[in-house]
């Protein structure tokens, strides 16, 4: 199911509760004149409604489309989207990604130099918390029809988007206010251990509750998302709350491969790899849905955004590169890598053109555009050429056809937040982590699996002897670039802010220095802080 931008929703959200006495956080009902709070919760099908805009709150940024009457001012609306913001703090900061354009705070992400004014990590923040609040709410309303099976379910699924939202800020932001009820009172602040073990707690009660593996509508999550998210807060616990969890990551990460879900393996487009098909216009249907364990949907025509897969196609355009190749109208010149990232693929290089540019490589998971593009980049500036392209997202179809918007605008492509070639990775870090109930061999067989689909043989496979937590780090750069991972990654490895690994440009410095440790958590905005006296700014800011 494509989630569609259902207008008959949430006039009865108010605004967010975490931050409810900041006026720019304020909520304007989307149509006056539509339903009122009774008139949603009336029964079953109507609370399916108001369900969908706990989803739709992941993938839009307003109440009128890609523009107008947005739910968090004072930064760009199309910028301010879920997961172009986990892009700009979980990629742009780290040795995936860069970007020239020079929006106030922007250049800041990559140099690791942002402040509690940073508009990135502000919004970030306002998202989270504005996802908690419509759950809370939600939440509230629907627990009137609760004695309705098919309810109880849906209530699950708020629970469990709650908890993702609370991981998401356990992870960036450390100490924030723990919100279950619909208030207007002040928040006091919890610890990230408080709302850690808030998370497993919601995460473990609600597995029974959500639906079986593969039987909910495509879109919605069912019990896998629950396992899932239990074995990525578990890898990162001696982070998150200096507790070794590496045996329930295996635990849970184990019940996840073992579901239904399963790894890409159509070739639908018949281009030699089956990797490609995660990331294009019709991956809710091409094959790669049965690896998405939780996805944020996109529609061209229904779900209108600046942000998300529409973000992620039109900005890596630029240069030589066709826009109509890649399903839409034009480019916007801003997305690139570092060399960092490509050196990940190197040895796998199999042809050069006349200026030395890769032209192939073995690995098909190293989607970069060379042509006209230099790897090095010597200045972060508007200077598209600067660095290599990556096209690993596609408004193109498996049968070569554009997306469902005739202009070209918008992207159809979903996009994976957990996907089940994570959990293959996940398992193995934990299993060398020291973590029980696994073991190497199987884990060996787990990352061939996803090697061979990636090699399209046997050639890049590797042996017990070559798993290590170095090589695993590396692979998941490899599997996982640009889907919101790798700073979560390089804090849990202690590559992220230490000299231990540097990369074009980390703390400002072209070839890369270290930055101070308090920049593993980003600050929490200065005029929440300002506004709630009830919380402290995190450490360095």
């Amino acid at each position: 199911m494509k989630m569609n931008y259902i207008k008959k929703l949430i006039l009865i959200i108010p605004a967010l509760i975490i931050v409810s006495c900041n006026d720019d956080l304020d909520q304007t009902p989307i149509d006056p004149d539509s339903f009122t709070e009774a008139d949603v919760f009336i029964n079953a099908d109507e609370a399916k409604g108001a369900l969908a805009k706990l989803y739709a709150s992941l993938a839009l940024t307003g109440q009128e489309g890609p523009a107008g009457q947005a739910d968090i001012s004072g930064i760009d609306e199309g910028t301010s989207q879920y997961s172009r913001m986990l892009f700009s703090l979980n990629e742009l900061t780290t040795d995936n990604a860069v970007v020239g354009w020079g929006d106030p705070g922007l250049p800041n992400l990559h140099a690791m130099s942002w402040g509690a004014n940073n508009d990135f990590t502000t919004a970030m923040y306002y998202r989270l918390a504005q996802e908690v609040s419509f759950c809370n709410s939600f939440i509230s309303n629907a627990e009137s029809l609760n004695s309705n099976d098919e309810v109880k379910a849906y209530i699950a699924e708020a629970r469990f988007l709650r908890a993702f939202a609370y991981y998401n800020l356990v992870d960036l932001y450390a100490n924030v206010p723990l919100v279950e009820k619909v208030s207007t009172d002040l928040p006091t602040q919890s610890s990230r251990a408080e709302v850690f073990n808030y998370v497993e707690s919601e995460l473990l009660e609600i597995q029974d509750l959500l639906k079986e593996s593969g039987a909910n509508e495509y879109g919605r999550v069912d019990k896998v998302a629950a396992w899932a998210l239990l074995s990525k807060l578990y890898l990162n616990a001696e982070v998150y709350v200096g507790e070794d969890r590496y045996t329930d990551a295996v635990t849970y990460a184990s019940k996840a491969i073992n579901s239904s879900y399963a790894i890409n393996t159509t070739d639908a487009n018949g281009n030699g790899s089956a990797y490609d098909e995660l990331f294009l216009a019709d991956n809710n249907t091409n094959g790669a849905q049965k690896e998405f364990i939780f996805a944020i949907n996109f529609d061209g025509n229904q779900s209108k955004t600046y942000g998300g897969t529409t973000f992620l196609v039109h900005a890596s355009i630029g240069g030589s590169m066709e826009a109509s190749n890649f399903g839409v109208n034009g480019g916007w010149e801003g997305l690139r890598t570092t060399r960092a990232l490509v050196d990940q693929f190197d040895y796998a290089v199999t042809s050069r053109d006349d200026d030395d540019n890769p032209v192939s490589w073995s690995d098909s998971r190293a989607m970069f555009y060379t042509d006209g593009q230099s790897l090095e980049i010597n200045k972060i500036a508007n200077t598209f050429t600067d660095g290599y392209a990556v096209k690993k997202f596609s408004n193109i179809k498996s049968n070569g056809e554009q997306g469902s918007d005739a202009g070209g605008d918008f992207v159809d492509t979903d996009l994976p937040l957990i996907r089940l070639a994570e959990m293959y990775l996940t398992y193995a870090e934990a299993v060398l982590r020291g973590g029980a109930g696994g073991d190497q061999q199987t884990a060996v067989g787990y990352i061939n699996e996803l090697r061979e689909r990636a090699f399209g043989d046997n050639s890049g496979n590797i042996n017990s002897s070559d798993l290590t937590l170095d090589f695993i780090i590396n692979e998941r750069a490899r599997e996982l670039y640009w889907e919101g991972q790798r700073r979560t990654d390089l804090i849990r490895f202690n590559d992220y802010t230490s000299g231990n690994y540097v990369w074009p440009f980390k703390g400002g410095a072209k070839n890369g220095t270290a930055v101070e440790p308090f920049r593993a958590l980003f600050p929490l905005p200065s005029n929440i802080i300002l506004t709630n006296t009830n919380l402290k700014q995190n450490p360095g800011y």
